[in-house]
């Protein structure tokens, strides 16, 4: 047990935003609003998964929807408190801690946001252990756990339960609700036990990304930007797949997700080599030349080239400098469901799963044999 305050808020929203994968929301505008949840009412306490008891009823407030619209449309405040409150009147059940749904920009910070607001402790883990854009891509429901009861709520203070058994059916109906709600809403669900989210999440998540905010806060420590960047990818096993200039961003919004395909022409060792990105809300496929280097699940993370800083998708631009990173996701993924539930055949990607250090290790035997 120990208390978050503004500094570690701070670090937590940097680490996330990696974490995230591209997606999860800009977590500027959660920052913001965490920081100021906890100058109002005091420092969030952060509890270890081997803290809860077996039967701690425990939840994910979230925001779900494009993260480009939640930069224009953010929350007022007060939908945590409306949806938390109608889910435990659902449940006839008293919410005694909450958790992040996913390590993502805005999503890391709505469970601080409500767990200052009302008093509750957050969990030192979540369900995806990075950012995914649908709901049932969850390593809660992997294991069988159910997303129902949601409750959706908006700015406006309307609120919506959706309860249905099929996890497919709970993301449909809550998009749905969240195109009509203007693309993006906030909401409560994935309520289980302590014991349940101990076994079936991914523990030691926000620690995790806390530590990648302190590392990336003070780059200089490392004396220069090469280092630095070895640094990160130690801490997260990671890979530098390119390091590369954005050459052009095809971006559209639709059904409550943002899609798009990032060109990148590569500088340095890299030059004359050319990259594609490939997102829908987070992104799923990376390739360099004819080659994937790496998909969904594991992470494709873009960080500034000067600053190490990650770059969440609503933020690419022309000329921007990046590296591209490859990192592991969580074990949980590696599994037959885990790849049929998030691989990249799911998202219509006519590719089989093979993990990061598997065609990073490819990739490097051509390279080699390209210079023999």
């Amino acid at each position: 047990m120990r208390k978050l305050g503004v500094e570690s808020i701070q670090n937590i929203a940097i680490g996330a935003a990696l974490m995230g994968a591209g997606g999860g929301g800009n977590p500027f505008i959660g920052k913001l609003m965490a920081i100021n949840a906890v100058r109002k009412f005091g420092p969030v306490t952060l509890l270890g998964p081997d803290e809860l008891a077996d039967d701690t009823v425990v939840s994910s407030p979230s925001s779900i929807g494009a993260p480009a619209v939640s930069l224009e449309k953010f929350p007022n405040g007060r939908e945590f408190k409306l949806s938390l409150d109608k889910l435990q009147e659902v449940l006839k059940k008293k919410i005694s801690a909450l958790f992040p749904v996913e390590a993502g920009g805005i999503n890391s910070m709505i469970p601080l946001i409500a767990g200052a607001q009302l008093n509750l402790p957050v969990v030192d883990a979540d369900a995806m252990g990075r950012a995914f854009p649908e709901l049932q891509m969850s390593t809660l429901v992997l294991a069988g756990h159910k997303i129902c009861p949601i409750v959706m709520s908006d700015e406006k203070g309307n609120l919506v339960v959706i309860n249905t058994d099929d996890p497919k059916s709970a993301e449909k109906f809550a998009r749905a609700i969240t195109v009509q709600m203007g693309a993006t809403a906030q909401s409560a669900s994935d309520t289980t036990t302590g014991k349940g989210l101990r076994e079936d999440g991914v523990t030691g998540i926000i620690t995790l990304c806390e530590n990648i905010g302190k590392l990336l806060s003070d780059i200089n420590q490392y004396g220069n930007v090469n280092d630095a960047l070895q640094a990160l990818l130690d801490l997260t096993n990671g890979y530098r797949m390119m390091t590369a200039k954005i050459v052009d961003v095809n971006h559209v919004t639709k059904g409550g997700f943002n899609f798009g395909t990032v060109i990148l022409e590569g500088l340095g060792n890299d030059q004359n080599h050319v990259g594609k990105l490939e997102f829908q809300n987070e992104n799923i496929v990376f390739q360099r030349d004819d080659m994937v280097l790496a998909t969904s699940p594991d992470l494709i993370s873009l960080v500034d080239e000067e600053t190490l800083m990650p770059i969440t998708n609503e933020e690419l631009y022309y000329g921007k400098r990046v590296f591209i990173l490859g990192i592991p996701c969580n074990y949980k993924w590696r599994t037959p469901a885990g790849i049929k539930s998030v691989g990249p055949r799911y998202f219509n990607y006519d590719l089989d799963y093979k993990p990061v250090e598997t065609r990073i290790k490819d990739f490097l035997s051509k390279e080699m044999e390209a210079v023999q």
